[in-house]
């Protein structure tokens, strides 16, 4: 439909005459009927009574006058929002899981700077009850968490879009002296001490539901401190103070520096999937998660260096 045709109906109700509306529009009434004549092929009604010496407008047209108008306004809004769309001056709201805050987000923010210099992000922590609650109730226009490939995405309406970031792996470390107590074989001891996560956080729902050691207290015998905060959990195992489950993308720098030892090999690891949520009713929403669902491309490539990373770091 050509936006015209609605100015065009807007002339003729204001009117009331063909000759006249047309003159307004600046064109002939011949032509000006033709686009009439358009407007009601597109639209599958007549909105002109047409006799053979006088043509009215139909009362259906008349009562709907003020919805045209409306859907004309809209129109033109929606038009004017995409055409001076400028994220330079936008912020857009984040409810985020406490982990990827810290793990994925900064390269998530990065990228989106390379498109968008000068937005701005509101990120607003929690667990990931929390953040789907304020993403539900519009406190929010986007929603950043790990997702479990055993439990699969989160189920959402045809109102919010999903894009993958990437791929990350939950595995074990440990650091400080504590370092010095695996064995030459990767072995740990079973009273080793450990930073757990409490059952009932998501981190701890997945190292429980996958039963591995030292991730929740059921499964260890030595539990020096239970978090739900993993960027805590990777400043205790720094120092030594128990064996920790971590990302990847958040330890991968202190492995490779020697700071930390991934026990993965031994203990093995949690693949999990980095997810953003956006409301389709948010253009910058929709912007971003296109933008970070490219970012699937570089998970690949993550996922094989982090798979390389596994097998050298140890």
């Amino acid at each position: 439909m050509d936006l015209q045709w609605l100015d065009d109906v807007l002339f003729l109700l204001e009117e009331r005459n063909l000759t006249r509306a047309a003159a307004r529009r600046h064109i002939t009434q011949p032509a000006f009927s033709r686009r009439i004549r358009s407007f009601e092929d597109w639209l599958g009604v007549d909105v002109l009574e047409r006799g053979t010496n006088r043509v009215e407008i139909s009362r259906a047209l008349i009562s709907n006058e003020a919805e045209i108008r409306a859907l004309v306004a809209r129109i033109r809004d929606l038009r004017g929002k995409i055409t001076h769309f400028d994220p330079i001056s936008s912020t857009v709201s984040i409810a985020a899981q406490h982990a990827p805050v810290f793990s994925t987000f900064p390269d998530m923010a990065l990228r989106a700077k390379q498109h968008f210099p000068g937005l701005r992000f509101r990120l607003r922590a929690a667990n990931l009850p929390d953040c789907v609650t304020m993403f539900l109730r519009g406190d929010t226009s986007m929603m950043l968490c790990y997702e479990s490939e055993k439990t699969g995405p989160l189920s959402f309406g045809p109102n919010i879009r999903r894009a993958l970031w990437g791929i990350d792996y939950l595995i074990p470390v440990v650091g400080g002296q504590l370092r010095y107590t695996v064995k030459d074989n990767g072995e740990t001891p079973d009273d080793v001490p450990a930073i757990v996560y409490p059952e009932n956080s998501y981190f701890g729902e997945v190292l429980s539901s996958a039963n591995r050691r030292f991730g929740t207290p059921a499964k260890t015998t030595n539990t020096v401190c239970e978090t739900a905060l993993s960027s805590g959990i990777k400043e205790l195992v720094l120092k030594g103070i128990g064996i920790g489950w971590l990302p990847y993308s958040m330890a991968y720098r202190e492995i490779e520096s020697g700071d930390l030892v991934s026990l993965s090999n031994n203990l093995g690891r949690e693949a999990l999937e980095v997810a953003v949520y956006a409301d389709i009713k948010d253009d910058l929403a929709v912007a971003l998660a296109d933008i970070w669902k490219s970012g699937a491309t570089n998970g690949k490539s993550h996922r094989t260096a982090t798979s390389r990373h596994f097998n050298t770091a140890q």
